[in-house]
């Protein structure tokens, strides 16, 4: 039975290419309405977690809990409808450079709902407002910062208006301001939008200032080695794997 506030739960979940084992035996649950950190060094299987979350991967073993309705065990039409509920930003961007930025944020709203062009702009243009971009609605991704194109792909990500947000080291790349800034917006969202977020990222200033909660992944064991807020592991855990990354080697 799902925890009470469970929004979403990994169960026994293995993550392989093949034969290569990546992560196994992962179980932890996210609560709804908080921001929940992936985090560990590179190589330890984030992303592919990730991957595994929002359908792009099927797990070797175990499963994914949406409100304590199987994701992997179910029927293609119900995984389409729960995918409906997540927005997803990549690391890239994955911007279309060929494209404005109302574009770029308005597609999803061309292929998934029946709204016309100018509803559709509307729409892109208050994502756009919501992440500090009003009046950048016909600039093109190469015409503004890395910082203004990470807002955008904030932006993209919540066209749909999504229960479930899901970034991809979101500050990877930034300057520690604009890092700053994006992790400010993060929690902004949160406390007005009450949006569940999953965050993947090893940037420790991030990681301490936007968790709620948090799953540390290891490249060695390939399973998990604790959940918790990470400020409250940074206090109490005793795994000098955990304390080490927690304080850039210094702990």
């Amino acid at each position: 039975m799902a925890a009470s506030n469970a929004h979403i739960e990994v169960c026994d979940l293995t993550a392989a290419y093949g034969t290569l084992v990546i992560q196994q035996d992962l179980n932890f649950t996210i609560e709804r309405g908080k921001v929940f950190i992936v985090m560990g060094g590179s190589g330890c299987g984030k992303t592919t977690l990730l991957r595994h979350m929002v359908g792009l991967m099927r797990p070797n073993r175990g499963d994914v809990l949406y409100d304590g309705q199987s994701f992997w065990n179910c029927d293609d039409d119900d995984r389409q409808k729960m995918k409906r509920k997540f927005g997803v930003m990549y690391q890239g961007g994955a911007l279309w450079s060929s494209m404005t930025l109302a574009e770029n944020v308005g597609l999803a709203l061309e292929q998934y709902t029946d709204l016309g062009a100018s509803e559709i702009r509307d729409i892109a243009s208050f994502k756009l407002a919501l992440v500090g971009l009003a009046g950048f609605e016909d600039f093109h991704p190469p015409e503004i910062s890395g910082g203004m194109r990470k807002r955008v792909g904030v932006a993209r990500a919540m066209a749909l208006d999504p229960e479930i947000l899901f970034f991809d080291e979101p500050s990877a790349g930034l300057d520690p301001v604009s890092a700053r800034r994006l992790d400010d917006l993060l929690l902004e969202l949160r406390d007005s939008l009450g949006t569940t977020m999953v965050v993947v990222t090893h940037e420790l200033p991030s990681i301490l200032a936007i968790g709620d909660d948090s799953v540390f992944l290891d490249q060695d064991t390939r399973t998990m080695l604790a959940t918790g807020k990470p400020t409250e592991l940074l206090e109490t855990t005793t795994d000098p794997r955990i304390r080490r990354f927690l304080t850039r080697g210094t702990g």
